[in-house]
């Protein structure tokens, strides 16, 4: 079974797949969190959105929980935090666990993919992003440290669009 086929709710609850929310196009998976010192991120990920948008790109954000309480919000309070600070248009998924016994599916398999150091394994804290193609395969995995403004992300964006 690939990602794409992974049952998930988008933030408003509504039953889908990551495959529906992505149009079966390329995305980069990022999992958020309102309350961080990385939350800023929203803008320049709302911007690579936007950028791409009109060649079938999405950014798509699943807000996580796990690390430091970081993202306690309800669904309605994430989207107005997101939408009102950062003006975020991007899908947001149900808020999910990224780690442990209870990591989503589609955690269960992007963990398995190595980061820009090689390292594979669980998600290091709020914001690692992963570049998935338009049939599912993770082509690329950034620490969260690495801003959507990176060049290393925009050029893995550019080439997976192009």
């Amino acid at each position: 079974m690939s990602i794409l086929d992974a049952p998930i709710a988008r933030l408003d609850g509504t039953p889908t797949t990551l495959g529906e929310i992505t149009g079966g196009k390329p995305a980069l998976l990022v999992n958020v969190a309102s309350k961080c010192g990385l939350t800023p991120q929203y803008a320049g990920l709302e911007k690579l959105h936007e950028e791409y948008a009109d060649r079938g790109f999405h950014v798509v954000g699943l807000p996580c929980n796990q690390f430091m309480g970081q993202e306690p919000g309800s669904p309605e309070e994430i989207a107005e935090f997101c939408s009102a600070t950062y003006g975020v248009t991007f899908p947001m998924t149900e808020k999910i666990e990224v780690n442990g016994e209870g990591r989503h599916p589609i955690y269960a398999e992007l963990t398995t993919v190595p980061n820009e150091q090689g390292e594979a394994g669980d998600i290091a804290w709020n914001f690692e992003k992963f570049l998935v193609a338009a049939d599912g395969t993770v082509v690329a995995r950034f620490s969260p440290r690495v801003e959507p403004e990176d060049a290393s992300l925009v050029d893995a964006v550019r080439n997976l669009v192009s």
